[in-house]
């Protein structure tokens, strides 16, 4: 079982409060610093600065950092076309090391294509373009001598295929979500993990059931895992702080995430190990309060290695 941090910047972060909390993380002893891909706060609040574009932010982090793995929780297919995205993630994983790995999704958040000129077409064609998408990238990573595909919606002639990244034979891809039929099959077929986020134990044990039996079918097996909001305190005074800080029910977030004291917190993450989870996001909402993180790197993560 491994613990990743997963921020959310695009609720008010500049690179500067993500390079904190993602040295923190290195420090402390986490396995990855994760970060979701969006260009616009979602829900009513300040929006501080604004968001950060992902991939830069991540590129800045690879030169800033030296063990943890860096990725996204997830990027969307409508943001970047596949051959530009095959680049920006092959040159991250060059410039980390081959510390990187590419969450990716359909996209979903139609306010933010809205305010930034993004194309967001209809779901059905968003499927379809992400799963032309995860061909060309894999495609484009992986092939010896060049590379062309020619589909319903991007056309790729005579590539080079240039640059590779540094893993082989590409980066780790995560697929997610709760989709009942192309969700499975996309996973089975492309991807490396299956992330469920914001599930409870039971939706968590029937997602991850219907991914291994694509799995299984497909012949390949993934890793499972899971992102849950998390709130950890060593009293219930500091949890009710550290809850109200970002706005969240800690009685709430004990049902639909990870909050309490770092034993029943610990508990639960046992509860999601034993349906399979081998990684657990820790999202976590206020990038200010680092004592948070010192006190899961003190009290939990040294009892789920």
């Amino acid at each position: 079982m491994k613990l990743r941090i997963f921020t959310e910047p695009q609720q008010g972060a500049t690179y500067d409060d993500l390079l904190t909390v993602a040295q923190a993380t290195e420090r402390l002893g986490f396995d990855a610093f994760f970060r979701s891909d969006h260009y616009m706060r979602i829900g009513p609040g300040d929006p501080g600065a604004g968001s950060t574009d992902a991939w830069i932010t991540l590129a800045g982090l690879a030169r800033e950092t030296s063990r943890i793995r860096l990725g996204t929780l997830v990027t969307p297919a409508t943001f970047r076309m596949p051959g530009p995205l095959a680049i920006s993630v092959a040159q991250v994983d060059q410039m980390s090391g081959g510390r990187v790995e590419l969450g990716f999704g359909t996209g979903w958040f139609d306010n933010e294509h809205a305010a930034y000129g993004i194309p967001f077409p209809p779901q059905h064609e968003r499927f379809g373009r992400f799963e032309e998408q995860l061909e060309i990238i894999t495609g484009l990573w992986t092939a010896e001598k060049g590379y062309s595909f020619e589909g319903s919606y991007y056309r790729v002639a005579d590539s080079p295929a240039l640059p590779k990244p540094v893993q082989s034979p590409r980066p780790p891809i995560i697929i997610g979500g709760f989709g009942a039929k192309r969700t499975p099959r996309l996973a089975a077929t492309y991807a490396d993990e299956y992330n469920l986020p914001f599930r409870t134990l039971s939706d968590t044990a029937e997602g991850f059931g219907r991914v291994r039996e694509a799995g299984e079918a497909a012949g390949r097996s993934l890793v499972y895992s899971v992102a849950q909001t998390t709130i950890v305190g060593r009293d219930r005074a500091e949890i009710e702080r550290r809850a109200a800080a970002v706005g969240e029910n800690p009685d709430t977030l004990r049902e639909n995430g990870l909050a309490g004291t770092p034993a029943e917190v610990l508990e639960k993450i046992g509860k999601f190990a034993e349906l399979g989870a081998e990684h657990v996001y820790l999202q976590i909402l206020d990038l200010s309060d680092l004592e948070h993180l010192e006190l899961i790197a003190a009290e939990v993560l040294p009892h789920v290695r």
